[in-house]
């Protein structure tokens, strides 16, 4: 049987509030035999008469009425499902899902939520802590829109990556151990350390920055929420090696902030599917993401 059909139901709504099925016809700009046939086709699918006649104005039997009432609803929620796409077609309103990292939440994404709530505050953003990896995975099966990521990333099938941030990789030291102005390996390499999780990028950076200069440390703690591995440098567990996303870090007061020698970079970038795939309300966010890139100074 087929499904009910939203054209054949404004039909009937319409001859019922016209009176006539001429009426109907005018006003839907439709000829009066596909008038006749869509009442026809309904009648014949629910094996019941919805019209009387016999009358004019053409009355609803019980049958009828009970289908325009419930119908008005149906007409209301496609008009409403079909000007919410538009708004988010035209970028105007929609939800735009995002991957991205503890850290680039906590630090990068508020100036930028900002920015958006003043130029399209009828997008909502819907940020989901991910590592990279997750990330890639969201965005190839269509679960997330938009996603920031570690790099380098290899290769993905239908995926977009463009270089966002480049930020200078920090020690933080807890905050009573005498240190120097530059942590180098050989002076971290045998001080209890807080690492991230071995299936981030972030571990893997940090263990190539040691292994070029001929270590292989082992961490205290393993763990995935640079806040948290923050307050564990303040509170003197160890000390970490994570990004410095701006230039007044945050908890300067309770931990020392140093410089690397060698320096390490740590690179990230924007992630979507190809332009023409991405609605209104992805591309607007994306421009203003892109506003955020942050180039490195030779």
């Amino acid at each position: 049987m087929r499904e009910l059909s939203l054209d054949q139901v404004r039909t009937l709504i319409a001859i019922l509030d016209l009176g006539t099925f001429s009426a109907a016809a005018q006003a839907l700009h439709l000829s009066q035999p596909t008038i006749s046939l869509h009442i026809a086709e309904l009648e014949q699918r629910f094996n019941t008469p919805l019209l009387v006649r016999t009358r004019k104005p053409v009355t609803a039997t019980a049958a009828g009425a009970l289908l325009a009432e419930r119908g008005r609803k149906l007409l209301k929620d496609a008009d409403e499902i079909s000007e919410a796409i538009r708004r988010q077609t035209l970028g105007i309103r929609g939800r735009v899902r995002m991957g991205a990292s503890s850290g680039i939440l906590v630090h990068n994404l508020p100036a930028v939520m900002e920015i958006l709530e003043q130029r399209y505050n009828g997008i909502d953003i819907d940020v989901q802590i991910l590592g990279s990896a997750d990330t890639l995975a969201g965005l190839t099966q269509g679960s997330l829109d938009l996603g920031i990521v570690a790099m380098p990333q290899p290769q993905h099938k239908d995926i977009v990556i463009q270089h966002w941030r480049t930020d200078p990789m920090m020690a933080f030291i807890p905050p009573r151990w005498e240190c120097p102005d530059l942590i180098t390996p050989a002076w971290l390499a045998d001080k209890p350390l807080i690492f991230n999780e071995p299936s981030t990028h972030m571990y893997h950076l940090t263990m190539a920055w040691f292994a070029a200069a001929g270590f292989a440390p082992r961490a205290r703690i393993e763990l995935n929420y640079t806040e948290a591995m923050k307050s564990l440098v303040a509170s003197s567990y160890g000390a970490a090696i994570l990004p410095a996303e701006h230039p007044d870090q945050h908890g300067v007061k309770t931990m020392q902030i140093r410089p690397l020698d060698p320096p390490l970079p740590r690179y990230t970038g924007i992630a979507h599917r190809p332009l023409p795939q991405l609605d209104g309300a992805s591309r607007n966010v994306l421009e203003v993401l892109q506003q955020f890139r942050q180039i490195p100074q030779d």
